[in-house]
């Protein structure tokens, strides 16, 4: 996933114009976008969504962001969701590993009662939203094979530690949050999932988007959050790899396929690689938007 848009739960409007924006993936929000007094109202009326949009290849990922699971409000949350079946849930505010492993046995209770596939919806998690998240990053990792993606916020973070900006004067992230940014990505890769950089807020200034959307990509981010549908031309067209590192990629991975699940040090053109060049390549073939099926593997 390059781009994940983000949409108001209690819009059809926006959701129906969302479709065709070019997101790899929405997230309809049940959380920050949504007054309480709408909850209810935006539960059914994403439920509808999900429900009546045909699923296809063409169609981007439905994910349903819930609110967090201190609020009381994410067990009706789930109940109203889980049965229509999203791709995933995005839990905000995620405090730890063990938060991950309580949303999994919630989504299993759903998914078995609504007769789907156990462990068919999958979860993503904003983990820097609270100080407890990022002190609890290395807990994420092996907890609930349903999480696919860990991402960073800046903004619930600025609220929870008191911070009245998370940005200096020059417009760059202070250090907590340069910390939380950098924790996302450790996490991310010590669970063995995608990397998602959090929003960039000025939605009118889409130079200054790309500049950070090519920061994300050189760190190791696999897609960035959006606000707003204009922003999604940018993240997908910086988090596309060129076409001369996809046609490498796929030669490290036919190389390393026929040399067998026992491969270790090869030479392609004239150069030594080894098992971290066959994971980066495999990264890039994903990025690139290649069918598993033709993405060749050792074991």
């Amino acid at each position: 996933m390059r781009s994940l848009l983000f949409v108001p739960g209690d819009s059809e409007r926006k959701m129906l114009k969302a479709i065709s924006s070019g997101a790899d993936a929405l997230i309809l929000d049940l959380e920050d976008s949504v007054a309480l007094s709408r909850k209810a109202e935006a539960r059914n009326t994403v439920s509808a969504f999900l429900t009546d949009t045909e699923r296809g290849t063409d169609t981007p990922l439905l994910i349903v962001r819930i609110n967090a699971l201190d609020t009381g409000l994410s067990d009706d949350d789930l109940a109203a969701v889980i049965s229509v079946g999203p791709d995933a849930i995005l839990l905000p505010k995620a405090g730890s590993g063990a938060e991950i492993q309580d949303l999994s046995a919630r989504i299993a209770v759903h998914e078995a009662e609504a007769g789907l596939e156990d462990g068919k919806i999958r979860i993503h998690a904003l983990m820097t939203e609270t100080a407890g998240g990022m002190l609890s990053a290395a807990s994420f990792a092996a907890k609930s094979e349903r999480l696919s993606a860990l991402a960073w916020g800046a903004e619930d973070l600025a609220a929870d530690i008191g911070a009245s900006s998370n940005k200096d004067d020059n417009g760059v992230y202070t250090d907590v949050f340069r910390l939380a940014r950098s924790l996302a990505i450790l996490a991310a890769a010590n669970s063995r999932v995608d990397a998602i950089d959090t929003v960039f807020t000025d939605f009118r200034d889409l130079d200054g988007l790309d500049t950070e959307c090519r920061a994300a990509v050189r760190d190791g981010f696999s897609g960035k959050m959006a606000i707003h549908p204009d922003q999604v031309a940018v993240i997908n067209r910086a988090f596309t790899p060129p076409s001369e590192d996809v046609e490498r990629a796929v030669r490290i991975m036919a190389l390393f396929a026929a040399a067998g699940p026992d491969a270790g040090v090869l030479s392609l053109d004239g150069k030594m690689i080894d098992k971290p060049h066959l994971r980066q390549a495999e990264r890039v073939a994903r990025m690139a938007g290649l069918s598993p099926d033709a993405i060749p593997s050792v074991s």
